[in-house]
């Protein structure tokens, strides 16, 4: 499992790439807005690879920079899990999609005011970020990401052999 090995911060224009990311479990910062000089200096500070699409940015290295090629976000994704070997390992779906916490699990009655009804008497196993306080399930969004993002590192996989 890689995600112990590799903490990220995406710049401002990557949040979708750090929620996938934050999915597969990677301790991955993302900040809407941010000044590059702040950027750099938490990379720096907390040891992350910056990721961006931002050639100016990337050339302005005193912390380990990756320049994304790709725009779309399925091959932003091929082209992450090529480059750094990323991977859906066991903590995949234990990072806050929002705020990037460590998720805790909770037993359903504890959360039972705070998700769908529906969604209450369907599953059984639920997440709860302590940060934000959001609370997480393997539904059908669970399910869609997963979909996407096997494509997408299958597609990395293929590529490298």
């Amino acid at each position: 499992m890689g995600s112990a090995q590799h903490r990220f911060i995406a710049d401002c224009h990557l949040g979708r790439v750090a929620k996938y990311l934050r999915f597969m479990g990677y301790d991955t910062l993302f900040f809407p807005t941010i000044q590059d000089t702040e950027l750099l200096r938490i990379a720096k500070d907390e040891t992350r690879t910056v990721l961006t699409r931002d050639a100016a940015l990337a050339q302005r290295k005193n912390v380990p920079v990756y320049l994304l090629d790709a725009v779309e976000l399925h091959e932003q994704l091929h082209e992450l899990a090529a480059h750094f070997g990323l991977e859906i390992g066991e903590d995949a779906h234990r990072r806050c999609l929002v705020c990037n916490a460590p998720l805790v699990r909770v037993c359903p009655a504890a959360i039972q005011k705070a998700v769908p009804e529906k969604v209450y008497k369907t599953f059984d196993t639920f997440r709860q970020c302590p940060e934000c306080g959001r609370v997480y399930w393997n539904g059908d969004h669970y399910r869609n990401m997963i979909l996407l993002l096997e494509t997408a590192l299958q597609n990395a996989i293929d590529s490298q052999q």
